[in-house]
């Protein structure tokens, strides 16, 4: 998969157009539109998206995401898209007339096959065009237009602010539904207070993406990868009241039936269901009991 940052003549592509945060099933149906309706005629697929959120320029605060851009990134490779252009949303783009971006952004650089996007797909100064302009100028501009229906989980219409609000409320299985994989947190292993180890129990500690929407502060089942291999876990979000007076919250933990240094090494913790809210114990003693038992329910 080719990345660009700015735009170029690529003629002939079949095109997924949104900002695509969470990449969840709703999203996927669109990218695959695009990748399917390209391997069956012939020619390559692109996702056109932003660095950031369009909200970042309109309001000048930007939502918390789903998934870090690198990420965003991987699952866009996984639908088997060609290429992806991230563009800047600013003042250039987001200023043109539906009409204007749709001819001189889409069709002069692309002259795509197809453009597909959800139904609620909007583009242009004030969100002036949407799905019926796509729709209408199909013949004038040569492509095939797809829009791709809402998509429903519990009848639930899935979307990116629905799977925030799941993930805010600790809803990990309601959010992972939607997502149609688990919520993910990846990085390098980074050294902690070390005091784990000191009660029975090492951990793995992540730096929480500063970007990402943030999760309860709890404790929750979790799988690990690490170096291609699965493993069952445990990690606590949050302060550590019982341990530790630190303003800053921390990302920990245990993976289960595993016994090896991997400070520095690249792991990946999904999230599978909340356990329990965090609390402050009394006593270390009391705090290892809980663990045992939080390790007994998962």
């Amino acid at each position: 998969m080719q990345i660009y940052t700015e735009l170029n003549k690529n003629p002939n592509l079949s095109l997924a157009l949104g900002y695509f945060d969470g990449v969840h099933l709703g999203h996927q149906r669109v990218i695959s539109s695009a990748v399917n309706f390209a391997k069956q005629n012939g020619n390559k697929s692109a996702v056109i998206t932003f660095k950031d959120h369009p909200c970042c320029f309109f309001y000048g605060v930007c939502p918390k995401y789903i998934l870090t851009r690198k990420d965003r990134l991987k699952h866009l490779e996984a639908l088997g898209v060609d290429y992806v252009y991230i563009l800047d949303f600013n003042a250039n783009l987001c200023m043109l007339s539906a009409e204007d971006y749709l001819k001189n952004i889409l069709i002069d650089n692309f002259a795509p096959k197809s453009i597909s996007t959800g139904f609620n797909h909007y583009f242009g100064s004030k969100k002036s065009g949407g799905v019926d302009l796509l729709s209408e100028k199909q013949s004038e501009y040569g492509y095939v237009y797809c829009e791709i229906p809402p998509q429903r989980v519990f009848s639930e219409t899935i979307s990116s602010t629905a799977i925030r609000n799941s993930l805010s409320d600790g809803q990990i299985q309601n959010a992972n539904e939607m997502l149609g994989y688990n919520f993910t947190i990846s990085g390098k292993v980074i050294k902690g207070q070390q005091l784990g180890r000191k009660i029975g129990f090492r951990t793995a500690n992540l730096l929480y993406p500063p970007e990402l929407i943030v999760l309860p502060f709890g404790v929750y089942s979790v799988i690990v990868n690490y170096s291609g291999k699965k493993y069952r876990g445990i990690t606590n979000f949050g302060m550590r009241p019982t341990v530790s007076n630190a303003n800053s919250c921390s990302l920990e933990t245990h993976i289960l039936d595993f016994n090896k240094d991997i400070y520095g090494e690249e792991i990946s913790v999904s999230f599978l269901k909340m356990i329990r809210a965090e609390r402050k114990f009394n006593s270390l003693d009391e705090l290892k009991a809980q663990i045992n038992l939080d390790i007994q329910s998962i």
